[in-house]
């Protein structure tokens, strides 16, 4: 092959593509999943773009087509773990008929979402005071937050809008906040149950939080 031929050859072929072009059209995604991949094994603060740039295969630059800073990541990856939160809450509810089950049912998916993805829960709570700010955090947390509501107002016999299923709702979330949060730090180990078995027996008493808030108004 003559010189010529070799160089019409190699101007005729495509360019390869890069590793920012490959993710072009669902870079954003890719981000994101990355962002949730490192929360598995770590905390929100070590989290960057850059760094998760790099994992996604693209530049820097091209990660901030996406997102303003690192607090607009971080609030996507706290509306995306509540999108996944609201989701087990309404699974572990579907087909469940009795009030009391319904509560049970969305409590222990609570904890169990804290427990399995103990980085991106805390995340998600430490991002709730923005949520006005950000439509998918707000959308993705109310979401979350009306299961609990209508397991409460289920119970109570009562509209979701009345006050006493807002102060019970607020008392049964204060019940499974608390336990993830003693299951994640190892403090529920000191009863010498197993943990899982202990979660399951306290949510399992009979709800006193609820029959409480019937008996008066909130104020």
């Amino acid at each position: 092959m003559r010189p010529q031929d070799v160089y019409d050859v190699n101007m005729n072929q495509p360019a390869a593509p890069t590793r920012e072009s490959y993710h072009h059209g669902n870079l954003k995604e890719a981000l994101l999943e990355a962002g949730l991949k490192a929360l598995e094994t770590g905390e929100p603060e070590a989290l960057s773009l850059r760094m998760l740039a790099r994992e996604a295969g693209a530049t820097a630059n091209a990660a901030y087509r996406h997102f303003a800073d690192k607090d607009d990541l971080l609030n996507a990856l706290a509306a995306e773990g509540f999108r996944r939160f609201a989701g087990q809450q309404q699974a572990a509810v579907a087909g469940l008929h009795r009030a009391e089950q319904r509560l049970r049912a969305s409590g222990l998916a609570y904890i169990a979402f804290a427990q399995a993805q103990p980085g991106l829960y805390r995340l998600m709570f430490s991002r709730l005071d923005r949520a006005a700010g950000h439509d998918d955090l707000q959308t993705h947390s109310k979401d979350a937050l009306a299961v609990l509501l209508e397991a409460a107002a289920a119970q109570l016999a009562l509209p979701a809008e009345d006050a006493r299923v807002r102060v019970a709702a607020a008392a049964c979330w204060s019940l499974v906040h608390g336990l993830s949060a003693l299951a994640m730090g190892g403090q529920l180990d000191i009863f010498g149950i197993e943990r899982q078995t202990l979660i399951e027996q306290i949510m399992a008493l009979p709800s006193m939080v609820a029959r409480g808030a019937d008996r008066g108004e909130a104020r």
